[in-house]
């Protein structure tokens, strides 16, 4: 789409953003080093990195899947690239199709899809469409900041209120807010139900960890409106870094059940391709002396490599060390009343949307 040569790795991280470099993606025939060649004075500040935002061309806004690790098979993302930066995410790699690094290109050069309604309108309306839920922002945040001003996710929203479609949402983005209007009324069909991301209550540990997302504060204010105004509430521990966050479980979901969620969840962190050296780079970064330990109990939790693809495992991790973590977060999440399902999304009021030309369906 673009240029598909990321630009070279700063030398110093820039601030407010997740990775502390830019690699080249794992499709790139040629590969860059930053050196000092001794012309930068001392003084001299890096350029400000700066995001951008090109239009994705997509034809279709429904993604499937047959995954049996998660609790959807279709998914709609809005963005391509995430500016919350968050230096964890399991998605990083998917730019790497775009010919861009995972790195600091996914937090900083955006895909927006501008005609995501009109396109999901054309996807309900073809014959042999069968309604499930979809899940909604699951790559990418649908509500990060440049959501503020494309609007593409409320749109995507309204063409799904209009059909009566049952949506499930993953956000850690206090913007949601914004859609209380159409969310609510959602919810009272049973239509809608939210998880929010709350990795940890320590600001600073967020402010790293995924810096251009809400801090944990304002994530709850976001759990308790969102629970004032009859939606259900997931508070969604993802990921849980073992040694960083794992001594917060309790605090965190006590956090949480106060200010009004029903449920919680947890996935141990994932570390897939080239999230695995980004996150690597952060913690030599900003967490020095906690960097060999944190790896070494990722290793304990994967049968001894960083990362494990089997289903099953992938989200959850296993041994001695995995049982714990399981059993901590059940014992609490039973203690503090989230240990419950959330009621179903019901898919029988499900009817084609009004088609994007205007023009009503004969039948």
């Amino acid at each position: 789409m673009t240029n598909p040569e990321p630009s070279p790795s700063p030398q110093s991280p820039p601030k407010g953003r997740g990775a502390v470099g830019n690699p080249a993606c794992r499709y790139s025939a040629a590969r860059t080093e930053v050196f000092d060649d001794g012309w930068q004075r001392e003084d001299e500040q890096a350029p400000v990195l700066r995001t951008t935002v090109e239009i994705d061309s997509t034809r279709s806004v429904l993604s499937y899947n047959e995954s049996p690790d998660v609790p959807f098979d279709r998914s709609i993302n809005p963005y391509r690239g995430c500016e919350h930066g968050c230096v964890y995410c399991f998605a990083r790699p998917t730019h790497a199709w775009l010919g861009l690094s995972p790195g600091l290109d996914f937090e900083s050069r955006l895909f927006a899809k501008p005609r995501a309604a009109n396109i999901l309108r054309e996807e309900l309306n073809r014959p042999g469409y069968r309604c499930a839920p979809v899940a909604l922002g699951i790559n990418t945040d649908a509500w990060q900041p440049v959501e503020r001003e494309r609007r593409i996710t409320r749109d995507v929203l309204a063409v799904l209120a209009e059909a009566r479609h049952p949506v499930s949402i993953v956000t850690k983005s206090a913007l949601i807010e914004r859609d209380l209007d159409l969310l609510a009324d959602m919810a009272g069909q049973r239509l809608a139900s939210v998880a929010v991301s709350l990795t940890t209550l320590d600001r600073k540990l967020a402010r790293r960890l995924e810096p251009r997302a809400a801090a944990p504060q304002r994530r709850l204010e976001t759990i308790r409106r969102l629970s004032e105004a009859g939606i259900p509430v997931t508070v969604l521990m993802a990921p849980l870094i073992p040694v960083l966050n794992e001594a917060e479980i309790e605090d965190l979901l006590q956090a949480a059940a106060e200010a009004g969620a029903q449920a919680a969840g947890y996935v141990i962190l994932r570390l897939p391709l080239e999230v695995h050296p980004l996150f690597e780079a952060w913690l030599a970064e900003h967490e020095p002396l906690k960097a060999q330990h944190v790896m070494s109990r990722v290793r304990d939790l994967r049968g001894g490599k960083v990362y494990d693809t089997r289903f099953g495992k992938r989200m959850t991790g296993e041994g001695v060390f995995a049982e714990l973590i399981r059993q901590r977060f059940t014992l609490a999440a039973r203690r503090l009343g989230l240990d419950r399902r959330l009621p179903e999304l019901d898919c029988s009021r499900f009817r084609p949307p009004q088609p994007a030309s205007g023009q009503m369906s004969l039948f």
